[in-house]
């Protein structure tokens, strides 16, 4: 329980920066939300990695599943904000509908094949 509990609360620290993020570029900064999207999910996703390793893994892991996942969740954001770009959505539900996407799928990752016998 220990890991699902710490992975929830990195997995909501990670969306919040997300979110704050996605909307300084967007509405700050002006780029779509395709591109923001991306951007935004990569800073959260490096933050996150960087606490589940210092937080609940003990090894070292791997680069290159880290990488892999990083890119398929990479396009997945950019598919997402391209996607509201095209049918002009509101911020709100790109990043909403790209959060539980990537909670639930990060938190599979990290536990099952990135750190998979490795959780503390």
């Amino acid at each position: 329980m220990k890991g699902l509990s710490a992975t929830s609360v990195i997995g909501l620290a990670d969306a919040l920066i997300h979110w704050q993020i996605f909307f300084v570029l967007c509405n700050a900064v002006g780029l779509d939300q395709a591109a923001g999207n991306f951007a935004a999910f990569c800073v959260a996703a490096a933050f996150s990695f960087y606490l589940n390793v210092l937080y609940l893994f003990e090894r070292e892991t791997s680069v290159f599943f880290y990488l892999m996942f990083i890119g398929l969740m990479g396009s997945v954001s950019f598919g997402v904000g391209a996607i509201a770009d095209v049918w002009r959505l509101p911020g709100l539900v790109t990043v909403a509908s790209f959060s539980l996407l990537n909670i639930g799928s990060g938190y599979c990752f990290f536990r099952f094949v990135l750190f998979r016998g490795r959780w503390t």
